[in-house]
């Protein structure tokens, strides 16, 4: 699958924010957690003081004290992310703080804590095999480690660490993008729901990767919410939300007065309120839907970049989604004009087509067939006698009994309707049904005397109804026949001219269609698949 790829302008020149003092501050990110392993309580305390005031990045730092590597173990499965270890070597054995960092290292496998030495003994562990046979990334030495030493340690063990989650956040975060996509044109032009809700689960996922999510106590609803909408004459339809209902939110109207701003800025997220992001979906600059999320403190430069990406592969898809829509359409005005064409050459009226193709979809639906293929069998329907084009009127037309010869002329229509319908691949179905509706189940029909299911299922099912709708139909050569006697005709054919199955099936529907479903009309069931 190729991903579509666009200029994007570098987040932060595009970012747009109202209004603009509620922007949440990366202040407010929670503390950086620093684990500090030493069995002096002295050393500890001087550490905690040392430490008391400390910021980096806007964020202050939390302290964990452990007096052994045993107790440090304990700490560090408990805690769900600390950026530094500040580990002695000499606790309840002379290599305790030495044995941490292989386990943390090499059983663990964590490689993004920043693991210090510092050692109050350095001849139980000298600096330079220390280094050289330890994953560490500082060594330090207690008489030398003054409060200013020990702040330009930390900071510069911080500032790694954070560029590290960074790198981290964006492979992730890419690999998401990446992975997300290709699904998002794999989904069926009649399952369009199932795309928003995948789209909406997938940036919800991106964005507890990438983003930073309001702590537990700052928030209303719990979790990362939000909700995907397309743009409809100028109205928002929420088409899929996470157990929110963003209809009732006093901040929706907001949205819609935020797309204009969208044109100018490009597809940057806009902050709507504190914690409440809107993200344009935009095709040739233009809006088309947005997707709107809850419960986000703050985005970094990376998460904006991320989401933005993401936002041109959604908008991508959703236009794909739509010119697919739209060929259909095509496909199926083309299948109308011609199945027309074929009716005047004969004496039915339109109403012909119409209703074989109302009885194949219901007779379809009927044997199990998914509502997609029914549909296509009730296209491809409205094409079986368009062979007709190609026949004489004289013979087409004739009001009384044809010659033997005339008949074999009228066979002829399968092949010719097979020949127009070739010069498609679209119409595939169409060109069974034009070739084989003839054929019988016991193989004494035409054009090629298939048996059984040779036929193709779609010609099964139209041969049925189109017998059925000939026999209750008024022709220049015979009278209609009431339907009782139409459907026993059916019947009696049941196992020769026709499938048992098919037989069984075009009857239920027909004693029970009021009762199961109603006319299902063409229309009804194309109004499904509009995106």
């Amino acid at each position: 699958m190729k991903i579509i790829r666009k200029s994007i302008a570098p987040p932060p020149q595009n970012f747009v924010s109202f209004p603009p003092e509620e922007m949440p501050v990366e202040s407010r990110g929670d503390p950086w957690t620093i684990l500090v392993v030493d069995d002096d309580p002295d050393i500890l305390a001087v550490t905690r003081i040392s430490l008391k005031d400390f910021h980096f990045s806007g964020r202050p730092v939390r302290l964990l004290c452990a007096g052994s590597a045993k107790e440090a173990l304990h700490i560090y499965h408990s805690e769900m992310e600390i950026a530094v270890a500040l580990i002695d070597v000499v606790m309840e054995t002379d290599d305790a703080g030495l044995r941490l960092v292989k386990t943390i290292r090499e059983e663990i496998k964590d490689r993004t804590i920043r693991l210090i030495i510092r050692t109050g003994q350095p001849g139980h562990a000298p600096e330079r095999f220390v280094i050289d046979n330890y994953d560490i990334d500082d060594y330090k030495d207690k008489t030398e480690l003054t409060s200013i030493k020990l702040y330009t340690t930390v900071r510069s063990a911080l500032k790694s660490y954070r560029d590290l989650k960074l790198i981290e956040t964006n492979r992730q975060g890419l690999e998401m993008v990446l992975k997300a996509a290709p699904g998002m044109y794999l989904h069926p032009v009649n399952e369009i729901q199932g795309f928003f809700k995948d789209a909406l689960s997938q940036v919800i996922r991106l964005c507890q990767t990438a983003c930073h999510v309001l702590p537990h106590e700052n928030r209303d609803h719990g979790a990362i919410q939000g909700f995907i909408a397309t743009l409809e004459k100028g109205d928002l339809k929420i088409r899929a939300t996470s157990e929110w209902n963003a209809l009732e939110q006093p901040w929706a109207k907001i949205v819609l007065a935020g797309i204009d701003k969208v044109t100018a800025t490009g597809c940057s997220p806009v902050v709507i309120a504190p914690g409440q992001v809107m993200l344009p979906l935009l095709v040739h600059h233009k809006p088309i839907g947005v997707i709107v999320l809850d419960n986000l403190s703050y985005l970094t430069d990376n998460g904006r970049y991320l989401m933005e990406v993401f936002a041109i592969q959604c908008a991508s898809a959703l236009e794909n989604f739509r010119l697919y829509d739209e060929l259909e359409g095509a496909n199926r005005r083309a299948m109308r004009m011609l199945a027309v064409a074929a009716e005047f050459k004969d004496t039915e009226t339109g109403d012909h087509v119409k209703r074989l193709a109302r009885q194949t979809i219901e007779t379809a639906l009927e044997l199990g067939c998914s509502e997609e293929v029914a549909l296509e069998m009730g296209q491809a329907s409205m094409m079986h006698d368009i062979g007709k084009i190609g026949i004489p009127d004289a013979v087409l037309l004739k009001p009384g009994k044809l010659t033997d010869d005339e008949f074999e002329v009228i066979k002829s229509h399968p092949g010719i309707g097979a020949t127009i319908l070739s010069e498609d691949g679209n119409f595939k179905v169409a060109l069974q049904v034009a070739l084989s509706h003839h054929e019988r189940w016991d193989g004494t029909g035409y054009p090629s005397g298939l048996k059984g299911e040779e036929i193709p299922l779609a010609a099964r099912i139209v041969s049925v109804v189109d017998v059925f709708d000939a026999l209750v139909s008024a022709r220049p050569y015979k009278k209609a026949w009431p339907v009782a006697d139409a459907l026993a005709e059916i019947r009696r054919g049941s196992g020769s001219h026709f499938d048992p199955t098919i037989v069984d099936a075009f009857l239920r529907t027909h004693r029970h269609r009021a009762e199961l479903r109603g006319d299902v009309t063409i229309k009804e069931v194309l109004s499904s698949r509009t995106i």
